[in-house]
């Protein structure tokens, strides 16, 4: 058990209030946020109280948690709930959950990415039902006036043994309302826990397989019109004119117009990323009239001049160059190949690099790439809107409404408090969501036709909008000794528009080798990218892991053995003080798929591939066992040891490892956007290939190390090292390694054959 305040600072973190009709409202900031007073909560409207993060108890004994993270399938919405539930010590069938809006007077940070959620909301979501719980004692403790350390709990309902006195949490809701929060409360020892480290099923499980509304896609309003955007074909390209007589002219069709999204001045946040701030909209009943009619539209366009503009990142304002010119595949290559002829920018330098490569008895050097990666959320891009001059009402998919929320201030006109978003279930996000120009976009239309508005956005136009992951090489050089010791590494990275590296320099093997060298440069471009699932750590997890393979070969040794000896160096003897991760924690992933995976065992139809990373505070390290079949890779089963901290649960985080996995492999041999003449030329999955259910590993299991450690990020971590699993396996089945990615061509070209 361990004691935590229930307050910081002069920032209150719980507020109680009592409700209409009995029961208690205990609400608290996500990140201690406003503090309002009881006589202010009583008298705010009722939306106030949907978009707080709170716990709602009924005189049933009913449990309610608004959860503020949007939902996109990373179960958020059962696993918040089941933290809260172990904490009040509630009987888990009376827990309740709902979504709640997005309102910047009560929160700072309503933000589903980068593997976060359940990271951040540990100790708030512990905290809130800690002292629920306490408080519900202390009504009890007065109404019985019995001491309250001699009232237990259990399964919602107070017992004082000593009396034979018990009650139901809804018996003290009202009571319990009126006392004051305690300065402190205790947490349970994880010995303790009954509900987290148990599976329970997704809350919204029944909603999902019965098709009930719960996407933006579904939403209808009365006098609700449907928007269709037409962007330019190619990046580099802008709206010209446009011919639209036929288009207007056709059933159903209200209007048809451009509108600009964002003005030229205006200084954007790190997730303002729009690829077209010009576009072309037809406006009219029916989303089927709509598609007809951006088909007879006529729009000529024209070339881009150099621009610039700044942007607001997590490391300061950045004045960003948006060069002109029609960009192509063919000519990315050539020109990220004589980048990568030029000095980096040094982002860490340990030892004598140089001079221990001269000294070196072998050196091998290796060069990876990867390409441009469209997001492919199952549900494309949509918003719902419904802007008047008094307030503007938003429903929408989105992972970063808080974003959105300043983009949407500026461009409306309209103050925060009179912007509402509602969030609605994601169909699928892999970073693409946090990206919120279709809340704009629909925004913009709503506001000029003084109507609701759907905007629907085709598999099309959302497959060549862009906001891709970015398009990278890397070259990584490592020297042996004598011995075969790794006694200098050196990464020198770059991309199309920015490079892999970013924040990452201090991650394995940085700390384990005493001469290294991290390099980066980029190159700007006009195509735009943004986030995506593991964002470079997609790449940088595969290249360092299949070059470290590559090395242990060189060297003689084992793969796992090899890595686990520069873990213990680090363990041990670190070079430097900022290595960002725990050699030991890293090792336990590694010894624990070795074991689950009986590494040692020998199949000679089955050839074995390993990989292991660390990102998003977890340790990831997977095995796969792969066959040939007509020269085609078949994935027989994939091996995975995780370790992100104490698993709410297991059962939804196994769930999100096995997703992840599928969709890296698929990613890894098929994943691919190219360019002729700024044009994107895959548009929809008969060109963009995705895997297919066949080609899914027949078998996955994912195993987590048990510890006390607060749990971590888990639906990013297993994505980037199963790149590297692949094609290390990959090498094994036939000898030739792999350095580009999709694999899959290569392969169709018998490659490996």
């Amino acid at each position: 058990m361990s004691i935590i305040k229930t307050s910081y600072s002069r920032r209150s973190f719980l507020k109680v209030t009592a409700l209409a009709g009995g029961g208690m409202m205990l609400s608290f900031s996500w990140l201690a946020g406003c503090n309002p007073t009881p006589e202010e909560a009583l008298t705010l409207p009722k939306e106030w109280f949907e978009l707080n993060s709170y716990i709602k108890i009924g005189e049933n004994g009913a449990v309610t948690l608004m959860s503020p993270n949007p939902e996109f399938g990373s179960n958020v919405k059962t696993s918040m709930p089941m933290i809260l539930a172990e904490e009040l010590d509630i009987n888990w069938k009376k827990v309740i959950v709902e979504q709640a809006d997005f309102f910047p007077e009560r929160f700072e940070r309503q933000f589903t990415g980068g593997s976060q959620g359940i990271r951040l909301a540990w100790k708030p979501l512990r905290t809130a039902g800690a002292t629920a719980r306490q408080m519900l004692i202390n009504a009890a403790s007065k109404t019985w006036n019995v001491p309250a350390g001699e009232i237990t709990t259990e399964g919602g309902i107070l017992f004082h043994k000593p009396s034979g006195k018990k009650a139901g949490y809804g018996e003290m809701a009202s009571k319990a309302a009126g006392l004051p929060v305690p300065k402190e409360v205790s947490l349970k020892h994880i010995n303790d826990f009954k509900i987290i480290g148990s599976s329970r099923k997704n809350v919204e499980g029944l909603n999902i397989v019965t098709g009930k509304p719960m996407f933006t896609l579904d939403y209808k309003q009365e006098g609700m019109l449907i928007a269709m955007i037409v962007h330019p074909p190619a990046f580099g390209l802008k709206v010209k004119s446009v011919d639209d007589a036929t288009a207007r002219s056709m059933p159903g069709i209200r209007d048809v117009f451009t509108i600009k999204t964002l003005e030229d001045d205006y200084e954007r946040n790190g997730f303002d990323t729009t690829s077209f701030t010009e576009l072309v909209v037809v406006v009219g009943n029916t989303t089927w009239e709509v598609m007809n009619a951006k088909k007879a539209l006529k729009p000529t366009w024209e070339k881009i001049s150099d621009s610039s503009i700044v942007v607001q990142g997590r490391d300061g304002k950045e004045t960003v160059t948006i060069p002109a010119g029609l960009e192509s595949t063919e000519g990315h290559k050539a020109s990220m190949a004589e980048m990568a002829k030029k000095p980096g920018n040094v982002l860490r330098k340990d030892g004598d690099p140089e001079g221990a490569f001269q000294k070196a008895a072998r050196v091998i050097e290796r060069t990876y790439s990867a390409p441009f990666l469209a997001h492919n959320t199952m549900e494309p891009v949509n918003c719902f809107a419904h802007v008047t001059a008094e307030k503007a009402e938003i429903y929408a998919p989105i992972q970063a409404p808080e974003f959105s929320m300043r983009t949407l201030t500026a461009r409306l006109g309209l103050p925060k408090e009179k912007i509402h978003i509602r969030l609605a279930r994601m169909g699928g996000g892999f970073g693409q969501r946090a990206y919120g120009h279709h809340l704009v976009e629909a925004a913009v239309i709503s506001q000029k036709l003084n109507a609701p508005v759907k905007l629907v956005y085709t598999r099309e136009d959302d497959m060549t909008y862009g906001i891709y992951r970015p398009m990278y090489t890397a070259t990584y050089k490592a020297a042996l000794d004598e011995k075969n010791n790794l006694i200098a590494y050196q990464v020198k990275a770059g991309g199309i528009p920015e490079g892999p590296l970013g924040h990452s320099q201090n991650r394995f093997p940085a700390g384990a080798v005493d001469n290294y060298l991290a390099e980066e440069w980029k190159q700007n471009s006009n195509i735009t990218i943004g986030a995506f699932r593991a964002p470079r750590s997609n790449f940088l997890g595969g290249a360092e892991q299949s070059f470290l393979d590559e090395v242990a070969e060189l060297a003689g040794k084992d793969p796992i053995a090899f890595r686990l000896e520069l873990l213990e160096r680090a363990r041990k003897n670190p070079v430097g003080t900022d290595n960002d991760y725990d050699p030991e924690r890293y090792a336990g992933v590694l010894k624990l798929v070795r074991e689950k995976s009986n590494w040692s065992q020998t199949d000679n139809n089955v050839h074995r591939g390993v990989a292991a990373y660390f990102c998003h505070n977890t340790y990831v390290a997977q095995v796969i066992d792969l066959s040939m079949k007509e020269n085609k890779p078949v994935v027989e089963k994939v091996y995975a040891a995780v370790d992100c901290g104490i698993v709410v649960n297991p059962d939804a985080a196994a769930n999100m490892g096995e997703g992840a996995i599928v969709d890296g492999i698929g990613n890894a041999m098929f994943g691919e956007m190219t360019f002729v003449d700024g044009v994107p030329e895959k548009n929809n999955f008969d060109k963009y290939r995705i895997i297919r259910q066949m080609e899914a590993p027949k078998s996955i299991e994912v195993h987590f190390v048990q510890n006390e450690h607060d749990p971590t990020g888990l639906g990013e971590p297993l994505f980037p090292p199963i790149f590297a699993a692949m094609a290390n396996a990959l090498h094994k089945a036939k000898g030739v390694r792999l350095y580009n990615q999709p694999f899959s061509p290569q392969i169709d070209k018998k490659v490996l054959g």
